[in-house]
C-alpha cells in the first residue's frame, strides 16, 4: 500500500498525495496534518521546539523516529495507527505570511510556495533532513522529483 492522506482544513493538498506515490514503502496508509499559522504562533513554536527565537516558514513535527528509507510496517507502529486506520507520521505548521513573502521574493505563486513547503515538511516527516551536505542533497533531489510529478518546476 502506498497512499497518503493529508488533513488540512484550509487548503487542498490532495495532488501532493499522488506525487508521493513511490516515494516511500508501507503496508499501511499514512496520514499527516498541515496547519496554517501566523508569524507569532510559528515563532513561539520555533522557540519552544528548536530554541530559535525567529519566524520561520515551515516546521515539521515527525511522530516517528529513524524511518528514512525504511519500509513502514503497520505491525511496527501499532500505537501510531489512528481511527482512520492510517499510520500518523506527524504534523506540519506553515506560516502563511512567510509563504506569501517568499512567493513574491522568488517570483512565483503563493500556491506554488505552499506546495513546496508542504512537500518539504512531508519529507521531514518521512525522516529526511538537510543538516549536512549529503543529507541535504538527498532531500532536495526527493523534493524536486515530487514537485516535478506535480508539474511544479523552478
Amino acid at each position: 500500500m502506498n497512499n497518503l492522506r493529508i488533513y488540512c482544513d484550509q487548503f487542498d493538498f490532495s495532488h501532493i498525495t499522488k506525487a508521493f506515490k513511490g516515494e516511500y514503502s508501507s503496508d499501511v496508509g499514512l496520514a499527516a496534518e498541515i496547519v496554517f499559522t501566523d508569524e507569532e504562533e510559528i515563532k513561539n513554536l520555533n522557540r519552544q521546539f528548536r530554541n530559535k527565537d525567529a519566524v520561520t516558514d515551515v516546521l515539521s513535527f515527525p511522530s516517528l523516529d529513524d524511518i528514512r528509507g525504511k519500509k513502514l510496517l503497520k505491525a511496527d507502529f501499532p500505537l501510531d495507527i489512528g481511527e482512520d486506520k492510517r499510520l500518523f507520521i506527524g504534523s506540519i505548521a506553515i506560516c502563511t505570511k512567510r509563504a506569501q513573502e517568499q512567493a513574491a521574493e522568488y517570483g512565483h505563486s503563493y500556491e506554488r510556495e505552499l506546495n513546496y513547503l508542504a512537500v518539504h515538511g512531508l519529507c521531514h516527516l518521512l525522516g529526511y533532513d538537510h543538516e549536512d551536505e549529503s543529507d541535504k542533497k538527498e532531500m532536495r533531489a526527493k523534493e524536486e522529483r515530487i514537485l516535478q510529478k506535480m508539474g511544479i518546476t523552478r
